[in-house]
């Protein structure tokens, strides 16, 4: 392979439809469910509705500030819909860099090509950041078009804050995926591990919001680390944000150390 970054080339390449139909997907959602707020969260009935729901369940599904335009687009997209969709992309193009690649026999053959396996770990890595960040930012600039039309009144920098954040905390569960996948050769427990550490993140975010006595289930949480301070809303937590981002690299330089120390398995 004599082209620069032929790992990170061919990820983007060959990925490029499936990156299209998240994109369509995501805009889909927010085209769906952004416009209905000044009918749903901004109207009064609604908000009754909502308190009369039990406060565990509303403080569980982020619901308390819904009322909002913030707290509407953090609940029901960021803070759920939207994480869900990213997350689930994020850890399927984890678990396939090194995990699937393996399993197929592709990195075997690659790595006997010249790419050495730190190159090949960090482009992957690198081609997955580059379509998550994609998802994150195409987001952010619908729900900026959609601000003033759907009534939403969100501050325009918060809007960059919860990129930051909801890249941040989907790159997480991807490369958790990405670094058991380098540390095992097999893409299935890159899936359960990636799409494990985003449903217990999930959990325990809503355990502490509904029992005081749980509140240090936010410390294990990348989705408290994210979300307890909805960046919509009142702006990213800049303590979560370097958790969300430090654990990102830390994973990515462990799945450098990972391949490199053990036999691949054609």
């Amino acid at each position: 392979m004599s082209k620069p970054l032929p790992v990170f080339r061919r990820a983007l390449r060959e990925s490029w439809r499936g990156l299209l139909g998240w994109t369509v997907g995501i805009a889909a959602i927010l085209f769906l469910y952004l416009p209905l707020f000044p009918s749903i969260g901004g109207n009064g009935e609604m908000t009754q509705i909502i308190e009369s729901l039990p406060p565990e369940l509303v403080n569980a599904l982020g619901y308390n500030q819904i009322g909002t335009g913030a707290g509407y687009t953090q609940a029901t997209f960021y803070g759920l819909i939207g994480f869900l969709l990213v997350t689930i992309a994020a850890v399927s193009w984890g678990a396939d860099a090194i995990g699937g690649a393996e399993e197929s026999g592709r990195l075997e053959l690659d790595l006997s090509h010249g790419v050495g396996r730190a190159a090949y770990a960090m482009q992957a890595a690198s081609a997955m950041l580059i379509r998550v960040v994609w998802l994150g930012v195409f987001a952010a600039i619908i729900i900026f078009a959609l601000n003033g039309s759907a009534s939403l009144d969100i501050e325009p920098w918060r809007i960059v804050d919860a990129t930051v954040v909801f890249v941040g905390v989907t790159m997480l569960s991807g490369t958790v995926s990405l670094f058991v996948g380098a540390l095992t050769g097999r893409r299935s427990r890159g899936v359960a591990a990636g799409a494990g550490i985003a449903v217990v993140g999930y959990a325990f975010n809503a355990i502490s919001n509904q029992a005081p006595d749980a509140e240090w289930l936010r410390i294990l949480s990348p989705y408290s680390w994210a979300f307890h301070q909805p960046p919509l809303v009142e702006g990213l937590a800049p303590a979560g944000c370097i958790a969300l981002w430090g654990a990102t690299a830390i994973l990515i330089a462990g799945s450098v150390w990972a391949l490199r120390r053990r036999d691949i398995v054609g």
